[in-house]
């Protein structure tokens, strides 16, 4: 977790160079290794810093346990985005449910449309498991909720095969 939200505190610290001051960051959740450091990071960086999570809906352990208030284990998951097929641990968990205000679940229709939307507008290559936070971004329930007027989003991982992208049909 600590090594992970590493990634958090670069992020900060370059909306900071730029003149942003970021008011939430968003984050994929899968296992909870990567949401729980960018919580760790966010909240020692500026207690008022909202964290949000993206996770696929056809693996959304992590949603429904902050749903439910309790831990509740991954079990089959279904996703294009099979970095974020593990379950939440029980170190990752209590850091997420206390820090963390939502859960944006996305179809892998939406993580599809979000990687290609990254490749055409930004020439950014990501996996599934990365793209599935610009979907949540993008999603109607993420822009309902109190204005968020500067996000922070960690893109992580880059493992696509280019012969197997997902928008495109074999000939």
């Amino acid at each position: 977790m600590a090594g992970q939200g590493t990634a958090t505190l670069e992020l900060y610290d370059q909306a900071r160079e730029l003149g942003c001051d970021l008011d939430a960051l968003i984050a994929p959740v899968g296992g909870g290794g990567l949401l729980s450091g960018t919580c760790i990071a966010a909240k020692g960086l500026c207690p008022m810093l909202r964290v949000f999570a993206a996770e696929p809906l056809g693996a959304d352990d992590a949603a429904r346990s902050l749903a439910a208030g309790e831990f509740i284990p991954q079990t089959g998951p279904q996703t294009i985005a099979d970095g974020l097929l593990t379950s939440l641990g029980d170190q990752t968990w209590p850091i997420i449910q206390q820090h963390v205000e939502a859960i944006i679940t996305v179809s892998d229709q939406q993580i599809v449309q979000a990687m290609r939307l990254l490749w055409e507008r930004a020439k950014l290559l990501v996996e599934p498991s990365s793209a599935v936070v610009l979907a949540a971004i993008l999603d109607p329930r993420f822009r309902q909720r109190p204005p968020v007027n500067a996000i922070g989003a960690v893109l992580s991982g880059g493992n696509v095969n280019l012969d197997k992208l997902p928008w495109i049909t074999a000939a």
